[in-house]
């Protein structure tokens, strides 16, 4: 039963009996009752998707992330779904494999009137903004997490990156290491270059030397990574500890290790910016930097509902710092030195 059947039924135009549903002040009171009682005894049942096409509303928002494996990104995720859903709205997510072309292929697709609105975390490759500025211009509300554009007026729901960053050298100095390598994920994302500031300003405090040669930028081969980690480690002045600034590149770290044999954490030490659920149970367990991923995302979509209820009337709403957690396990825990 559809809404031209129901109209036959009752004798009455297909906007009558649109309005009556809608419990519009046109209709009288008693015709609203008669058509009510109608739809009823014929089960019909709204058509949700038309009247969304009829109001301008998909009832959908995007969430573009590099890459669903990621312990973080299924939670932050998980977070936003559960807000849409208390909403009445459907999730749409979008992988871009952290590689530009694909983002950019993504937000020209989403700028068809497909969602009401886009949560995005950007691909490790992404530098120019202009697919993004796209979508801003084009009136599509827009919120970044995790990974932001800086240079965009949009709300940005992150973590404290550079604090953390600081944290975390902190701990591993105060557990002995002197030589710190750091591996970055890219140098052109705002939380790896953050996160790295955090490592040199901790390390400048403690009066601890950087190395340019332990300074390692990966991307998104892990074959590659590996190479360059190994290549590191087998050096005669090789790092007594590895700061990952993603998980993956602490668990690359820990497949050479195994490979040439260095125990961790008696020969390095290992920590990472990680949610990775199994890190308590790794050989030995990982030290980690821990993101509310799950409050990120639920965060994020909290924000593009307001944006998306007060279209026109907020262009830019203010910024969201959630707080990590260092988690301390055996992998970067001190060896007692024998006497």
């Amino acid at each position: 039963m559809n809404l031209k059947e129901l109209a036959k039924e009752l004798n009455l135009s297909i906007s009558s009996v649109s309005r009556a549903l809608r419990d519009s002040k046109e209709i009288s009171p008693s015709t609203k009752k008669i058509v009510l009682a109608k739809a009823k005894e014929l089960n019909y049942q709204a058509n949700p998707f038309a009247s969304n096409l009829r109001k301008q509303k998909s009832k959908t928002i995007a969430v573009v992330i590099p890459e669903i494996a990621n312990n973080f990104f299924s939670l932050a995720i998980n977070g936003a779904e559960s807000y849409a859903q208390k909403k009445g709205y459907h999730v749409l997510i979008y992988q871009t494999h952290d590689e530009l072309q694909q983002e950019i292929s993504i937000s020209k697709h989403l700028q068809n009137g497909r969602v009401d609105g886009i949560l995005i975390s950007l691909s490790s490759q992404t530098a120019a903004t202009d697919h993004l500025k796209e979508i801003k211009t084009k009136g599509i509300p827009l919120v970044f997490f995790d990974r932001v554009a800086e240079n965009i007026n949009a709300p940005k729901i992150t973590t404290n990156d550079y604090e953390s960053g600081f944290k975390a050298t902190e701990h591993l100095i105060e557990n002995g290491c002197k030589k710190i390598a750091f591996l970055s994920i890219s140098n052109k994302l705002s939380i790896a270059n953050k996160r790295m500031k955090g490592y040199l300003d901790a390390a400048k405090k403690h009066g601890i030397v950087t190395q340019k040669k332990h300074l390692i930028t990966c991307d998104t081969d892990k074959e590659a990574n590996k190479f360059l980690i190994r290549k590191m480690l087998e050096q005669t002045d090789r790092p007594d500890a590895i700061f990952a600034c993603v998980e993956e590149l602490a668990v690359s770290s820990y497949l050479v290790c195994q490979e040439l044999q260095l125990n961790i954490p008696n020969d390095i030490k290992i920590m990472s910016f990680s949610n990775l659920q199994t890190a308590a149970i790794l050989n030995p367990s990982l030290t980690t930097i821990t993101q509310p991923a799950y409050d990120i995302g639920r965060e994020a979509a909290a924000v593009l509902f307001q944006l998306m209820e007060h279209k026109g009337s907020a262009t830019h709403m203010g910024d969201v710092v959630l707080n990590s957690e260092l988690i301390v396990r055996n992998s970067t825990r001190m060896v007692p030195h024998l006497v």
